[in-house]
């Protein structure tokens, strides 16, 4: 485990301690978990959801569940893409691993209170922990979103790629296009350590099934994810 963590050092930087969000206006909404394994009613201390332990297939419509989980939910404190505005911990810092975790689902289960005040409600008990874990991979696969920026000219390039492909302009080298992208993926990291980042490049890779249906799906994963990188 590292010494000093990269979440740490941030909430020390907010004095969390002192800060003045708070949360506790806003009822916890219900997250549709179906789709997902069941991990049983006692509480896990490590994300189950994660690539290497439950699969790719698992591990993605995991973070679809926790990107609308986390919406509902986080957003309007822990701001939109999990990208904090100062006032709440910015959590694609918390590490992705055993000491993130702990962290994660004490907070999730039983909130957080400053002085009486409810700063952040308690979900555990209504959304339960397929929800809880679904949005921890969520959050922890947020792209660095730096690193998303350094390849904008290529992603729109292949964008412009795929957009003519999918109106039939052009000879269309799927193969080619997902090598790119996949290289582009491999290139992109996560701000918790998660060995794979869910980014534009590697959504629209996975995308392309040689349709044009498929290249117009990849098309429009990259304009969107780049229109909200700038």
């Amino acid at each position: 485990m590292r010494t000093t963590s990269k979440f740490a050092v941030a909430l020390t930087a907010l004095g969390l301690a002192t800060m003045a969000y708070g949360h506790g206006d806003v009822a916890p909404q219900a997250v549709d978990t179906a789709g997902l394994p069941e991990v049983g009613e006692e509480w896990l201390t490590e994300n189950p959801y994660r690539v290497d332990a439950a699969g790719e297939e698992v591990w993605f419509k995991a973070i679809q569940i926790g990107d609308s989980g986390y919406n509902q939910n986080c957003a309007r404190c822990h701001g939109l893409g999990a990208v904090s505005g100062g006032l709440a911990p910015d959590l694609r810092y918390l590490e992705a691993e055993e000491y993130g975790d702990e962290w994660y689902v004490e907070r999730f289960r039983h909130g957080y209170t400053q002085n009486g005040t409810t700063k952040m409600p308690a979900f555990g008990e209504l959304l339960g922990q397929e929800a809880a874990w679904a949005i921890r991979t969520y959050i922890e696969t947020r792209p660095d979103g730096e690193q998303v920026a350094e390849h904008s000219d290529t992603l729109r390039s292949i964008r412009d790629q795929l957009a003519a492909w999918a109106e039939g302009n052009g000879d269309a080298d799927p193969d080619a296009a997902k090598a790119e992208l996949d290289a582009i993926a491999a290139d992109i990291e996560t701000l918790s350590y998660a060995p794979v980042a869910d980014s534009i490049a590697w959504r629209a890779s996975r995308q392309i099934d040689g349709t044009d249906a498929g290249y117009s799906t990849a098309a429009d994963t990259l304009t969107v994810g780049l229109s909200a990188a700038q």
